[in-house]
């Protein structure tokens, strides 16, 4: 009679993304007795609070965006995978990934999901092409050729309402990312590029900062919010309230008032920072699991963050809903904790039935307006001005990754705003036009893939594109 030896594993956990919640969820279980597998589309962790600074040449992507491989290498447990997840198979226990035309498939006891949110058009996809949004090292770079290549186009004209439309720069959406990149806008123009140019004066420049709301960060209100209003107006920022966009182009955005009426403002360089919507990930579980999702395609979870029906998978981050909590960064980073402690009490024999609901901490919430200006908030504690700028320095250099990003942030800082100066200015045309390039590649490759022949450019637009999905 032959005996068959069963060879022991350890509890296998994957983490999908790279961002907060799945970057402090995978580091909570370093010591413990599992073997994570941390799957993300991206080779960084993005410290996405500061985006916008790499986007106005304060910063450099090296800057907050470590690669996750080398901040995770000391972690002899976890192994990181680069592919873009296309599907999870909640009974198979199984998460499949893509690499240009390689798949992967990663099979998983636990399952943390943290594959965050991207921007929200609110079904006007068709703004993206001319307004990018603000959620990637790729949007930043982009962002940062356009308006500095609309500075470079002003220079050249002779036609003054060319020059006045290349001169606008409207941002849509007053939260924290579109206030903090009015300011720094302005700045830029009114402080940077201060006599860099011979025909065009930068500090003519209008920066426009929209919202179909009645406040400036509304989220903090009252007090702060008047504050911050008030400090973007000193900057010669034109806050327009109870305005929402209906349309976008090349060379401007349609606006509808309050009372009905539409007018349009002329605008080469527009930025969208007006909503998120959650990776699509969420509608995939959710349809396994039962699981209701919001608007934003957030996916209802239990109170200890895992699927319904589900107690080895948790949502976490942007993509879960839970108790009206906020997409910030600290309820993501709790939320890697918290999953990846309930995993170190299942692999020790502990059933779900004796977890302790998430209870989110909150540590408060800011924004800079511009230097040496913040808001924040604490409970019931408001901070602004200089003291609540040094306060959000400090907690921003708190939570950066690697003691080299936090010392080259601080000479980056110092250079920005005690000089005039920002080392970061450089952009290509390959940045601006990468993206809408890589749109239409893939709508070839749909086309191809539908049986269509002819011009790849022409599979773009029209009957083409239609047919081919």
């Amino acid at each position: 009679m032959s005996i068959q030896t069963v060879e022991s594993r350890r509890h296998r956990v994957v983490v999908i993304g790279s961002g907060f919640g799945g970057l402090f969820g995978a580091q909570a279980l370093k010591r413990a007795d599992v073997d994570v597998t941390l799957i993300a589309r991206t080779t960084h962790h993005l410290f996405q609070p500061l985006l916008y600074q790499v986007a106005t040449g304060i910063l450099s992507v090296g800057d907050i965006a470590p690669a996750t491989r080398l901040v995770l290498r000391k972690q002899k447990n976890t192994q990181v995978l680069l592919g873009d997840v296309l599907e999870v198979d909640l009974e198979a226990k199984t998460v499949t990934s893509r690499l240009l035309e390689r798949e992967t498939v990663t099979e998983f006891d636990s399952l943390i999901v943290a594959a965050g949110a991207g921007q929200s058009y609110f079904g006007n996809d068709q703004f993206a092409e001319f307004a990018p949004g603000m959620k990637t090292i790729d949007d930043a770079l982009e962002l940062r050729g356009r308006i500095l290549g609309a500075f470079e186009q002003a220079e050249l004209s002779h036609d003054p309402e060319e020059r006045a439309r290349l001169l606008t720069f409207v941002v849509v959406g007053a939260g924290p990312t579109g206030v903090e990149l009015a300011g720094q806008i302005a700045e830029l123009a009114h402080r940077t590029l201060t006599g860099a140019f011979r025909n065009i004066d930068s500090r003519e420049s209008r920066v426009i900062l929209l919202d179909g709301a009645p406040a400036v960060l509304p989220v903090y209100g009252g007090k702060l919010s008047e504050k911050a209003a008030g400090r973007l107006e000193k900057l010669g920022v034109e806050i327009q309230l109870n305005a929402m966009v209906t349309d976008v182009d090349v060379d401007g955005l349609v606006v509808k008032e309050k009372d009905g009426t539409e007018r349009r403002i002329d605008s080469q360089c527009k930025v969208w920072s007006a909503g998120v919507q959650a990776s699509p990930l969420g509608k995939q579980l959710a349809a396994q699991s039962g699981a209701e999702i919001d608007r934003a395609g957030r996916v209802h979870v239990n109170p200890d963050l895992s699927l319904p029906g589900y107690p080895n998978v948790y949502v976490i981050g942007d993509m879960m809903s839970l108790d009206n909590l906020p997409g910030l960064a600290q309820v993501a980073m709790q939320g890697g904790k918290y999953a990846a402690k309930q995993i170190k009490a299942t692999v020790a024999g502990e059933p779900p039935e004796t977890r302790h609901p998430f209870k989110y901490f909150d540590k408060g919430s800011m924004a800079t307006i511009s230097r040496f200006s913040a808001v924040a908030k604490v409970g019931k504690l408001e901070i602004s001005g200089f003291i609540g700028w040094v306060a959000w320095l400090v907690i921003h250099l708190m939570y950066l990754v690697g003691f080299r990003s936090k010392f080259s942030t601080i000479l980056s800082w110092t250079v920005s705003f005690l000089g005039r100066g920002r080392a970061q200015m450089a952009s290509t045309e390959q940045q601006v036009f990468a993206r809408n390039a890589i749109d239409l590649l893939q709508d070839y490759e749909r086309a191809k893939d539908a049986g269509l022949i002819g011009d790849p450019l022409a599979v773009s637009t029209g009957e083409e594109r239609e047919k081919a999905g």
